[in-house]
């Protein structure tokens, strides 16, 4: 009897330093939500500026597991695959503390039966890429119980773009600006000067 409790008691912590220390892994997670996306200027967004309508419930004829644990949903972006080719650090980890591919927040709201839904406004610190969106379900304990996408297995369909102009893009646009002017500046002021000393030898 003692060594089943010492057992139990040895797998129970055994679980917990797993789960905390490790994670939660994405293929011990059950589909049960229902999740869409869809934006009103097609499927081209612009970092900064567009928005995105994603709607999520849970699956009423999933065949088993029920949403009775679930008190958080958190809204991801994900990259899809076309975005993740020659990007390591972009493709998907069984181990969500390391999965990298939805590493985009969009919002964590307290959980729902009914049907919800969320307007989001593109960041502006999103890369340009094809995404898809993934709505996590968290226990009490903020552990992944469950999951949904607004597209298939493959992550293939209902793909959209975002299109943003980085940092970088920005500081040379900045410079381009700043080198203009001072071309212009300098121009006129070269075409000024010869002018004055035109008039200095006409005088003379």
């Amino acid at each position: 009897m003692e060594f089943y409790g010492g057992f139990v008691v040895g797998y129970l912590v055994f679980s917990c330093f797993a789960a905390t220390c490790y994670g939660v892994t994405f293929s011990s997670l059950q589909r049960t939500l229902i999740v869409s996306a869809s934006s009103p200027k097609g499927h081209v967004l612009n970092a900064g500026e567009d928005q995105l309508t994603i709607k999520w419930e849970f699956n009423q004829t999933f065949p088993t597991g029920t949403d009775s644990t679930y008190k958080t949903i958190k809204l991801k972006l994900c990259y899809a695959p076309i975005s993740q080719k020659d990007r390591p650090w972009r493709k998907s980890v069984d181990d969500l503390n390391k999965d990298k591919t939805c590493q985009h927040k969009i919002v964590a709201k307290p959980y729902a039966p009914s049907n919800n839904s969320f307007t989001w406004t593109v960041g502006t610190d999103v890369p340009k890429a094809t995404y898809f969106v993934r709505a996590y379900a968290l226990d009490e304990r903020e552990m992944q119980v469950g999951y949904g996408q607004n597209t298939n297995a493959n992550k293939s369909t209902d793909l959209f773009d975002v299109r943003a102009i980085s940092g970088r893009r920005v500081s040379l646009d900045i410079a381009s600006v700043c080198f203009s002017v001072f071309s212009v500046v300098s121009l006129a002021s070269f075409f000024y000067m010869e002018k004055r000393k035109g008039n200095v030898t006409e005088k003379k």
